[in-house]
């Protein structure tokens, strides 16, 4: 696997764009689906049958150790395999709503090639729920739009971004820089 200036290893698309372009440190990721905040620090023991459960790969240690998501490499299905692994009392699964398993939405920064006049719609084409939605202009390159209503907060947006200006995070977040939303 290729690797960049810090001798980590990077994906195939992060090498083709030039490096790990990832915008998040494994510090700033999402906690798990379904977690009742808080409790991943106080009662996670790092056992790390979450990782191991995870069909799609996307839970990974952050820089203390515990479990949390990285959405670089793919999206969260809602599986609640690490809801149904887990030892400890970190979850409160309420159901396979993926409207029900955190308060994580996109949101797409300013350096979003459709809004520098590039056509693409590659999150589009990859959003399930159809959040993301494009505003057409007479005469100019349409513009991502984000429901957040719709928006589950599974990341399948983020790793297909080819500018890496996508990020999930905390609807609390949302005053960070972004693009227009619903």
């Amino acid at each position: 696997m290729p690797m960049d200036n810090n001798q980590a290893p990077v994906s195939r698309r992060a090498f083709l764009r030039g490096g790990n372009l990832n915008r998040h440190s494994k510090a700033e990721l999402p906690q798990l689906p379904w977690t009742i905040p808080g409790t991943i620090i106080n009662s996670c023991s790092q056992c790390d049958k979450c990782l191991d459960a995870c069909p799609e790969n996307i839970i990974v240690k952050n820089k203390d150790g515990f479990p949390t998501v990285n959405f670089s490499d793919g999206e969260c299905t809602f599986c609640s395999d690490c809801v149904q692994t887990c030892p400890e009392p970190v979850f409160e699964f309420i159901s396979t709503n993926p409207h029900t398993a955190w308060d994580l939405k996109a949101v797409i920064a300013d350096d979003c090639f459709a809004m520098n006049a590039v056509q693409c719609q590659s999150c589009q084409d990859h959003c399930e729920t159809q959040a993301i939605t494009f505003h057409y202009v007479t005469s100019a390159i349409p513009t991502p739009v984000i429901s957040l209503e719709d928006c589950t907060g599974c990341g399948a947006c983020v790793s297909i971004c080819p500018s890496s200006s996508i990020a999930v995070t905390p609807q609390t977040a949302l005053s960070l820089p972004k693009g227009p939303s619903l």
